[in-house]
């Protein structure tokens, strides 16, 4: 099993499976002992800013607040992506308590180490 998952979702509301499948991947892996950074790009970046996230709705699928809850509480780590911020004016003063903004540079930093998952969604 890889030491650490990184999770980078590229969708928002306007690919809501694809989006809430990342989140929950990243949550049961953090449930599960992983390491998990969770990259927020595109739309899904909004999830990052508080409240954003419970006016996300997917019938049959976990709630992305209580998601979000269950990485940091178990460690986990979100990033919004540098550009993607930038083009929806969010700055780092705007997000939820834990998550940060980095760019290209953090994550190809993250994923290239020995023992280490990458997932795109």
């Amino acid at each position: 099993m890889a030491k650490k998952l990184v999770v980078k979702v590229t969708a928002g509301a306007d690919a809501p499976e694809r989006c809430s499948q990342a989140f929950t991947v990243a949550a049961v892996a953090v449930a599960s002992g992983v390491q998990v950074s969770l990259w927020l790009t595109g739309e899904s970046a909004w999830f990052a800013l508080p409240g954003r996230a419970a006016e996300f709705e997917l019938p049959h699928a976990a709630p992305l607040p209580d998601l979000i809850d269950s990485i940091t509480a178990g460690g986990g780590t979100i990033t919004v992506c540098t550009q993607c911020a930038a083009r929806r004016d969010i700055e780092e003063k705007d997000l939820i308590e834990g998550a940060r903004i980095a760019g290209a540079q953090v994550f190809v930093s993250e994923v290239m180490p020995d023992g280490v998952q990458a997932l795109v969604y």
